[in-house]
């Protein structure tokens, strides 16, 4: 066991995860040698710290993330659960299917548009999967009354970075508006699956160090020499699909020291005028604050917004200091905000979300499901199902 300082307020371990959350998009051959020359400590330093903060606990994993919404369809699920099954239907999303990433539930201060759904979750199926299909599965197995899916048609704020944030002034936003982020399903082969895989697996403590012989046993298992799975990855970074290599950390749960990097976690929804959905997106997306933005279409489910973003903090008056500061900038944008609403988080598990098609059959089969059911022969779009 490392007597190394865990704690995120520890002022190394502080400097590396600023860096190592976030800020290394694309793929880095040398990671965590590029994380100690932005953090101005040694590389070997980084290494241990970050060896010791996932023994821990601490950080929760370090990985390497591709663009999934590239790589499956997928959207935003909100459900409606009886408030009895509320809590059994948390355990199996979180830890029985693995194509639901964030699940989260969720309150509105006061009964609102959507207030009645509860549970919210990321859900991907596999490339020749219905996502439909998917989740009347599992409405099926959590007694979930109703479930609404709302698909991501851009995206223009992706990324963490809770240590650096929180210092974050409301209104501080870039001097440019935020990029736009599109959601198409970018095909590949075997060969490029099996680097793929190798790449999203998550990095056991015993496998972080610096200098490019961290790729190593991945280069192996894709069956590539190291110059070769360079090159693979490369590819895929140059068809957009490289997400950033992170170090993550619990949204709101206590380190072993009873540290937390945030307490309160926001989802933001915003109704603006139709066809100006991307300019207010990239607007709010420039908002430091953002870990995520995108446009999504609520439906009369939630008021019609379509528009929505998520946001951290430590305080409550804070969050909701930086939503106001947002509404303001996109009324002086001239995008008027015709309804605005805020669920705020509560029981939290993020994991990544599986996206391998052969996973999805090997799943469906252990579920007593045959996959050839859940194809998507009709290529039907995504609806709800009540």
């Amino acid at each position: 066991m490392s007597l190394l300082p865990t704690s995120i307020d520890d002022p190394v371990n502080a400097a590396i995860l600023k860096v190592a959350e976030d800020q290394l998009q694309g793929f880095q051959p040398d990671p965590l040698g590029l994380i100690a020359e932005r953090s101005g400590l040694d590389a070997a330093v980084v290494a241990e710290r970050l060896r010791a903060m996932l023994e821990a606990g601490v950080v929760r994993r370090v990985r390497q993330t591709l663009l999934t919404t590239s790589l499956a369809p997928g959207a935003l699920v909100a459900w409606k659960v009886p408030p009895t099954k509320l809590t059994a239907a948390f355990e199996f999303m979180s830890k029985q299917d693995p194509f639901s990433g964030h699940v989260v539930t969720r309150t509105t201060d006061g009964d609102t548009p959507g207030s009645h759904y509860r549970l919210w979750t990321t859900v991907k199926t596999p490339v020749g999967y219905r996502l439909d299909k998917h989740c009347a599965l599992l409405a099926e197995r959590t007694g979930a009354e109703a479930w609404r899916p709302l698909p991501a048609k851009k995206l223009f704020a992706l990324g963490v970075g809770h240590m650096r944030r929180r210092d974050i002034e409301p209104g501080t936003r870039t001097d440019e508006p935020g990029r736009v982020i599109d959601t198409h399903v970018v095909p590949l082969d075997a060969p490029q699956w099996r680097v793929v895989c190798a790449l999203k697996r998550e990095f056991p403590a015993e496998e972080l160090q610096p200098g490019e012989a961290l790729w190593q046993a991945r280069a192996e298992e894709a069956g590539l020499s190291l110059g070769a799975f360079f090159d693979a990855a490369r590819e895929l970074e140059s068809l957009g699909l490289m997400g950033r290599f992170s170090a993550f950390l619990e949204h709101v749960k206590p380190d072993a020291g009873g540290a937390r990097v945030t307490r309160f976690n926001a989802l933001f929804h915003w109704k603006v005028p139709a066809g100006r959905e991307i300019e207010a997106g990239q607007e709010v997306g420039r908002h430091h604050c953002m870990t995520h933005a995108y446009w999504r279409e609520g439906g009369p489910e939630f008021a019609h917004v379509n528009v929505m973003g998520v946001a951290h903090g430590l305080e409550k008056p804070r969050v909701l200091e930086h939503k106001a500061a947002i509404d303001a900038h996109l009324e002086e944008a001239g995008i008027a905000v015709e309804y605005t609403n805020v669920f705020w988080g509560g029981r939290s598990e993020i994991k990544p979300s599986e996206v391998v098609p052969a996973a999805y059959a090997e799943w469906c089969r252990s579920v007593g499901v045959d996959p050839e059911s859940m194809r998507d022969d009709a290529a039907a779009p995504v609806s709800a199902r009540a």
